[in-house]
Order: C-alpha cells, then sequence, then structure tokens
C-alpha cells in the first residue's frame, strides 16, 4: 500500500470561504466527492488509503455552513459553479464526481450543468427528487412537511429544515463510540457491522463532529436543494451515471436508485440486497475504479 497523501485547504470561491480537503496521490485521477447530509469534507477519510492505490487524487469540501465553509444560500446548480471554481483553482480539468446520500444530487447536478467536464458520475444511495418520484413525500415527518409548506421562500424554508437537524450538532463533542452507537440505532445490521471496522467507522464519527460546528444551516439548505424543486433538467445529463444502493438501507429505499435508473438513459444500477446505507465505505474500491476507468 502507497502512503497516503492529505491536502487541507481554504479556496475562495465568489467571496467566500470554502474548506477542501485532497488525499490520495496529487497527480492522480480526479474524483469530486460531495459529502452527505449531514456531513462534511473530512468524510472522505475512509478511502484516502484506497485513493493512494488506485492512483486517484480524491477530493471533498465542505457546503456553504457546514464545517469550516462560510455560511450562504446554495441550491444544486450553485454547487455545481462551486465545483467547477474549486477543480479551476487545483488546476483540475476533468473529473468524476461522486456523492454519497444527501450528496447524491450535487454529483448529478455537476453533471447536468458542467457537461463534458465531468467524465463519470457516481450515486451512491442517494435521494430521487421529491418532487417527481412517487410516494417520496409522503415520507417526510411534520418539521419537514412545515418546512415544505414554506416554499418559495427559500430562506424560510431552510432555517425551518435546520431545526431537525440541531440535534446533530451536540456530535462535536461526542466520541466515536457515543456517534456510532447512535448511528447503528439508525441504520441496518448490516451497516453497523460495516461501521465495526475501526477505519470506516471513526471516519464517520470525525466527519460528524466536523459537520456543523457553525450551526445547521448547511443542512437546511440541503434539503432546499434536494426536497423542494430541483433547479436542473435530469435530461442534460449525458454522462455515464452509476447508481449503488443497499436493498436494506432505511434511509435510502432501493427505490430511489430504481426510479433514477429508469429516469436516466445513462445509468447503471447495482443493488446489493443485503447491503445498507454504508455501502459506499464498503465498496470504495469498487465505486472509486468505476469512476476513474477509461
Amino acid at each position: 500500500m502507497t502512503d497516503t497523501w492529505v491536502d487541507e485547504r481554504r479556496i475562495d470561491v465568489r467571496g467566500r470561504a470554502v474548506a477542501v480537503r485532497q488525499s490520495g496521490t496529487p497527480d492522480g485521477r480526479p474524483v469530486v466527492y460531495h459529502h452527505g447530509t449531514p456531513s462534511c469534507r473530512l468524510d472522505t477519510a475512509f478511502a484516502d488509503d484506497v485513493a493512494a492505490d488506485l492512483d486517484v487524487r480524491l477530493v471533498s469540501f465542505d457546503r456553504p455552513g457546514y464545517g469550516e465553509s462560510a455560511p450562504a444560500p446554495f441550491s444544486l446548480s450553485s454547487i455545481a459553479r462551486d465545483t467547477a471554481s474549486i477543480a479551476d483553482e487545483l488546476g483540475i480539468g476533468p473529473f468524476a464526481t461522486l456523492g454519497q446520500s444527501g450528496g447524491g444530487p450535487f454529483s448529478l447536478a455537476c453533471a447536468a450543468v458542467l457537461g463534458e467536464r465531468v467524465t463519470r458520475v457516481g450515486v451512491a444511495a442517494g435521494p430521487a427528487p421529491y418532487q417527481e418520484m412517487p410516494g417520496l413525500l409522503e415520507t417526510l415527518d411534520d418539521g419537514d412537511r412545515k418546512a415544505l409548506d414554506a416554499l418559495p421562500d427559500e430562506e424560510t424554508a431552510a432555517a425551518l429544515f435546520a431545526v431537525g437537524f440541531e440535534p446533530f450538532r451536540q456530535l462535536a463533542h461526542a466520541s466515536d463510540a457515543d456517534i456510532l452507537a447512535g448511528f447503528k440505532q439508525m441504520l441496518s445490521p448490516h451497516d453497523a457491522e460495516v461501521l465495526d471496522r475501526p477505519e470506516l467507522g471513526g471516519a464517520l464519527a470525525a466527519a460528524m463532529r466536523g459537520a456543523m460546528p457553525h450551526g445547521a444551516s448547511g443542512a437546511g439548505w440541503d434539503n432546499v436543494a434536494w426536497v423542494g424543486p430541483w433547479d436542473i433538467d435530469l435530461d442534460a445529463v449525458a454522462r455515464p451515471v452509476w447508481l449503488w444502493y443497499g436493498g436494506e438501507d432505511p434511509l435510502a429505499p432501493k427505490g430511489a436508485g430504481e426510479w433514477l435508473d429508469q429516469r436516466l438513459p445513462t445509468a447503471t444500477l447495482v443493488l446489493r440486497p443485503g447491503d445498507g446505507h454504508a455501502g459506499v465505505m464498503e465498496h470504495a474500491r469498487e465505486i472509486l475504479t468505476t469512476l476513474v476507468s477509461d
């Protein structure tokens, strides 16, 4: 196994400070990773060694209001443009993109907005559009329904969505054991086995501690972006898309992957019946290999 390179920096994106993390190999094939909801750039630590092994330059960044990035309103398309600006600053040309959970729609947005600059697209356990997929809106709790009803007032909706993420702020001072115990209650038994691997569970715990030091506004705007109407055209996604889903995922049901597979003519669905929500961790080598293959 090769030595793992990690680079942390701040990049100015249209007057906002954005925290960026890179790992793997500095001259490797680039993959831009969009973290989940909630999480932060530190999420990619689970794949540092794999990225180095595969000669991958793995780039992640805190969306506005997460981690060490300055708060600001955002949408799917604006994060796609931020991604291009960050890639420009890092000297990266074409790149693949990968989104985990709530990061999935942002991965698709990059392909829709940036066109041929994106080579391949990965979505791991991501949501489908709530406004389009039948039955998704019925899964929202009362707090999220109230927030959704506030649209098109996005500022109010984001603030209301953020209320539901306030309990996660307490994780900033929690131990690995306490964080993982909480997630194991939310996820599947198979996820619990995945998180028992120290390098994987430790990465998740560190990412959750760093996710919301300045508040939950990032998570609120995430939900505006993809629980509310998507501001991208899925018909504009022309690059190959891979959809990785678990059959036992309590947070992103396989139906979301099946819907996206039917909606996107360039998509390939990889459904593992026994997997849960943490498949991106368990199958990082396969996923990154797929995204950087010629």
